[in-house]
């Protein structure tokens, strides 16, 4: 017969789980006990903040959920923000964590926290596992959740006794998932008006967000927009699902977008959004946003974001991929206008990104940034930290799918980059992974130059140390007057060094003439390597649109 830890693996496995993220503590103890005998591999972080995005990157760089497992109290405390982290990004993900004996909950006892509680507001459900029976449920409940309709994390909470408890008779697998219920479908009236609109459109542009990446619909956008022939821009979340040699692709759009980008939104008449929800960070000042568009097209499988922040004349409720499927089946009954002048006007000129002048002859981050994209392979995995670094990143990766680019977006936690690399590493065991991160995320997850020792995980990671809080200073700079307040890090370690300790190869490159050759000698790299990049401490990310103002108001250089 079998503990309630060995039905949780059993069933995991059953699930197709083969990789989980986890740190170990009192009450997770029935599941480690358990995992020493199991198939299922398990990848020892070093802070359970680190498991949680490794999961995520592993979801990320797969479309699978990702499984994270921490103990009761500050493990599953330690969890939450990167539990927020995917409900905001959208990312399936199922987090375990251990709870104290059922016959003490409720009495403060040690590491009792009511995680359920806690995690209600940002998980799309949560499971509190009372009995042996209810575990296969649970868990099979829980994938069905974080994978059905729009993603997102679950939590199952499984008390300790539950997890050491034996099954009385043995109880038998479930031979099949409960099916999943029918995901909505975009009606056909709605359907048939965005199709008249972009028949009547001068000026279409359509937006992909994060939502294609996640319904496994990038094949059938870049069909659809191929028949449209309209200019393409991307949130930052939906960067690799236009093909990144497409000559109608504009980049992204939004604060740090590309300036054509933005400028096409605002001279669009007919807008086309596709799985987003108008981020504050692309919209600006909504009544700004877009004001040439007489119509715009929302699609969405969460009828909730539908007029939320911009009020769309036409949204189409339904699964984004079938969606997308049934527009190319009408639009390819119809004859559209070219649009194939306004598609050349929004291209051109070929906008070349804004270069900060004021850093002389001091190592360029975007210089940097500009040589690794160049020599990376088309099929590399990069995950970035959240900062300048993000945004430099964004504006010049060249993606060749949305799952080759993995960035925290909605929440922007520090500390993402390099967990994020780990999962996706263990994902793909024979692809290019890079980590691209800042001094100050950096150290918010260093520790885990450990988990890369210790599982061999070949991940290449980039650090741009400029000594600041980058993007903090930065807004420091341009809107409070230069009151640089708690952002410089002129006591940043040795990272050559701490990552040798680690016994990481690493190298240091503090002037333009290197970048090439180490580079090169990077990604030539067997194992791990961190690329210690000394940047010039003031070069900014160009361009940018003030928080909550309009296209009108973008800044391309240093004020005069």
């Amino acid at each position: 017969m079998r503990t309630g830890a060995a039905i949780v693996l059993d069933t995991l496995e059953s699930l197709g789980v083969e990789t989980v993220f986890g740190y170990p503590g009192g009450a997770i103890m029935p599941l480690y006990d358990a995992l020493y005998d199991h198939r299922i591999a398990h990848v020892l972080v070093r802070h359970e903040a680190a498991a949680v995005f490794a999961a995520s990157g592993f979801a990320r760089s797969t479309g699978r959920p990702g499984v994270c497992i921490a103990t009761s109290g500050p493990g599953a405390t330690n969890l939450i923000t990167g539990i927020v982290d995917a409900m905001m990004d959208n990312v399936p993900l199922v987090a375990l964590t251990g709870q104290v004996r059922t016959t003490v909950m409720g009495t403060d006892a040690f590491q009792e926290v009511d995680v359920a509680a806690i995690t209600h507001q940002v998980t799309k459900r949560n499971i509190v596992v009372r009995s042996i029976e209810q575990i296969e449920p649970a868990l099979r409940a829980a994938f069905r959740l974080a994978t059905g309709d729009r993603p997102g994390p679950v939590l199952v909470d499984l008390p300790t006794d539950v997890l050491r408890a034996i099954e009385a008779q043995r109880i038998d697998a479930a031979t099949e998932s409960p099916a999943q219920r029918e995901r909505p479908r975009a009606d056909a009236r709605s359907l048939d008006a965005a199709v008249a609109a972009l028949a009547g459109a001068e000026r279409p542009l359509l937006i992909v967000g994060g939502g294609t990446r996640w319904s496994g619909a990038t094949e059938i956008f870049r069909a659809l927009a191929a028949r449209i022939g309209a200019p393409i821009v991307s949130t930052l979340h939906g960067l690799g699902c236009a093909d990144p040699g497409d000559p109608a692709f504009l980049g992204m759009t939004g604060m740090h977008g590309w300036k054509r980008a933005n400028l096409a939104v605002a001279k669009a008449d007919v807008l086309v959004a596709l799985g987003m929800r108008f981020d504050d960070r692309v919209t600006g000042d909504p009544a700004k946003f877009a004001p040439n568009a007489h119509t715009i097209v929302h699609a969405d499988i969460d009828r909730a974001e539908f007029n939320k922040v911009v009020r769309a004349q036409i949204t189409l409720h339904g699964d984004l991929r079938e969606t997308l499927v049934a527009l190319d089946h009408r639009l390819a009954r119809v004859s559209l206008p070219s649009f194939e002048a306004w598609r050349q006007a929004a291209c051109a000129p070929q906008e070349q990104l804004p270069r900060d002048d004021t850093r002389h002859d001091h190592l360029s981050a975007t210089d940097l940034l500009d040589a690794l994209f160049a020599a990376l392979p088309d099929d590399a995995i990069v995950a970035t930290d959240v900062g300048q670094h993000q945004m430099w990143a964004a504006q010049r990766v060249r993606a060749s799918h949305p799952q080759h680019f993995l960035t925290s977006g909605g929440l922007g936690s520090m500390g993402f980059g390099l967990p994020a690399a780990m999962g996706a590493q263990m994902a793909h065991p024979g692809r290019m992974v890079v980590a691209i991160v800042g001094d100050g995320g950096f150290q918010m997850s260093m520790a885990e130059l450990a988990t890369l020792r210790r599982h061999e995980l070949p991940v290449k990671i980039v650090l741009l140390d400029n000594r600041n809080l980058g993007m903090v200073r930065q807004w420091q700079e341009l809107f409070y007057n230069g009151r640089y307040s708690a952002t410089a890090l002129p006591d940043n370690p040795e990272f050559t060094t701490i990552a040798r300790a680690y016994g990481i190869e690493a190298r240091l490159v503090d002037n333009a003439n290197a970048i090439g050759p180490a580079i090169v000698r990077m990604l030539e790299s067997p194992g791990p390597m961190l690329l210690h990049c000394a940047c010039y401490p003031h070069e900014n990310v160009w361009p940018i649109i003030p928080a909550g103002k309009g296209v009108d108001d973008l800044m391309e250089a240093v004020p005069a």
